[in-house]
């Protein structure tokens, strides 16, 4: 099942803790093992039969516990055997039969549209529930302290599906044993800047007498009522300042990144303009602009480096530009042709034409001779036909415009024809992060992590392998990176 291997190639486990669920427990496992390969039961000091229940299950992973100590105590032994496994996530999932595995894949798809988020499991009509007053009554109570602590709102602090980001986790060595850990992870999750994401799963309440319950109302009011004290007193001391930090750092990195870009452009500009005045030789002239703008390109990203993001480029085919091609890439971010022209000095981009008139960067771009897409193919291709006997390759987006969301939109089919017109290879770059660092409509540079990866030339011979026409081979161009795509974003965002 692709859920299965999706699970897996993004490092995602589940974890389920038990105590005394014999009735329900092998059902249970049973059923995540129809979404996951990997799950991981914590025994916790189970004195009824389910422990040989779960022994009797092949393919999962048991961390048995000798003396029970609690939900709390379970989900640390749990967490702490995935990191040892490997895993970089977690979905957990009550034993009593309240959750349904069946929404495992609900969960993954919220991991990947929000990768390194605390996934919440929200209960669907939790409200309409036949539930005991104190259950009703925890959960308002936790909703309300959590709001109080965090400035945040969730409609179901208490629940107990979700994934976890396991490399992202604090509080663990302050962890509370019972079932209240679950609300202080939430608490110091958002106070460390993890993104808190709400998701609608199903829920499922047994008749009265059916129900298993470890609840002991006095006790674990009590427990409750004194962690909620001691957090209180630390959002003052501890959660507000981290998040006026966080949130000074973000402005400062943002303000310092456009500064030092600005710089360089202002430096670039009349470098530029003392080469068109001092160098006769117009293709020696150009040559150097395009030299001035890989080396400024370079410097606003892979040496200079924006604060908190980290550049890396694969290119296990060792490809050194040295014979023209066209080159596509996907669309995410402002920051895309910066790490385009970082490549190499023998390249040329097809720009839109407010890139082309910039004040800031028009002249270098217009003297290095990018033209706007604008011109129309047959304005454009003599131009283009002599960059490439000069040895230029040629970039374009086949997207025509930066992803709202980073994922693959439909590809336009002009850069295939002018790989058909020009009789040039196409070159294929995938490109991560850039949208998840300054998305399209952000206004703040995040922490993230960019990688563009250099893909295998394709001959003019292998792309009319995958379509006679430019649209036919738009459309089969788009299937393929979004597979590449989601290979790179299961593997990167592991670490996230």
């Amino acid at each position: 099942m692709e859920t299965k291997k999706t699970l897996r190639d993004r490092g995602i486990c589940v974890v389920i803790p038990t105590y005394n669920n014999a009735g329900t427990i092998a059902d249970v496992v049973r059923r995540a093992l129809e979404y996951c390969l990997d799950v991981i039961v914590v025994a916790d000091g189970c004195t009824d039969q389910t422990l040989d229940i779960l022994q009797g299950i092949e393919g999962i992973t048991i961390v048995s516990c000798a003396k029970n100590g609690g939900k709390g105590s379970a989900l640390k032994r749990g967490f702490k055997k995935a990191l040892e496994m490997g895993f970089a996530y977690a979905i957990t999932l009550d034993a009593d039969g309240q959750h349904f595995p069946e929404d495992i894949p609900t969960m993954l798809q919220a991991n990947q549209k929000h990768p390194g988020a605390l996934i919440v499991g929200e209960r669907k009509g939790l409200d309409a529930m036949e539930r005991s007053k104190g259950s009703k009554f925890a959960n308002a109570f936790a909703n309300f302290w959590f709001a109080i602590q965090t400035g945040r709102r969730l409609k179901d602090t208490q629940t107990g599906f979700r994934l976890y980001p396991l490399k992202k986790l604090r509080g663990l060595s302050l962890l509370t044993s019972r079932y209240e850990a679950e609300l202080e992870l939430l608490v110091f999750a958002s106070w460390h800047g993890v993104e808190i994401v709400s998701e609608p799963v199903n829920v499922y309440y047994p008749p009265q007498e059916e129900r298993v319950s470890h609840f002991r109302p006095i006790a674990d009011f009590s427990r409750i009522f004194v962690l909620n004290t001691v957090l209180c007193l630390l959002a003052v001391v501890y959660g507000l300042p981290l998040a006026i930090w966080r949130g000074l750092t973000t402005i400062l990195r943002t303000i310092y990144s456009l500064l030092f870009f600005l710089v360089a452009v202002i430096i670039a500009n009349p470098i530029a303009m003392l080469y068109s005045l001092l160098v006769k030789d117009q293709e020696k002239r150009r040559r150097k602009l395009h030299q001035i703008l890989c080396f400024f390109a370079r410097l606003v990203t892979l040496w200079h480096g924006i604060p908190g993001v980290k550049f890396s480029v694969g290119n296990p085919h060792e490809e050194d530009f040295h014979k023209p091609a066209i080159i596509i890439c996907n669309h995410q971010s402002h920051l895309d042709l910066m790490i385009m022209l970082m490549l190499t000095p023998k390249l040329i981009c097809l720009t839109k034409d407010w890139v082309w008139n910039n004040p800031f960067y028009g002249y270098i771009i217009r003297n290095a001779e990018f033209y706007p897409v604008s011109e129309g193919t047959e304005t454009l291709m003599p131009k283009l036909q002599s960059l490439v006997e000069r040895g230029y390759s040629i970039a374009v987006y086949p997207e025509g415009t930066r992803s709202q969301n980073c994922s693959i939109s439909r590809f336009h089919q002009g850069a295939f024809h002018l790989a058909q017109q020009l009789e040039l290879d196409v070159l294929p770059l995938i490109l991560y992060g850039a949208g998840k660092a300054l998305p399209k409509k952000g206004k703040f540079l995040r922490k993230w992590p960019i990688r563009i990866e250099l893909d295998k030339r394709l001959s003019p011979a292998e792309m009319l392998a995958l379509g006679d026409t430019p649209r036919e081979q738009a459309s089969q161009m788009r299937k393929y990176y979004k597979k590449r795509y989601a290979e790179m974003a299961n593997r990167i965002e592991q670490d996230v």
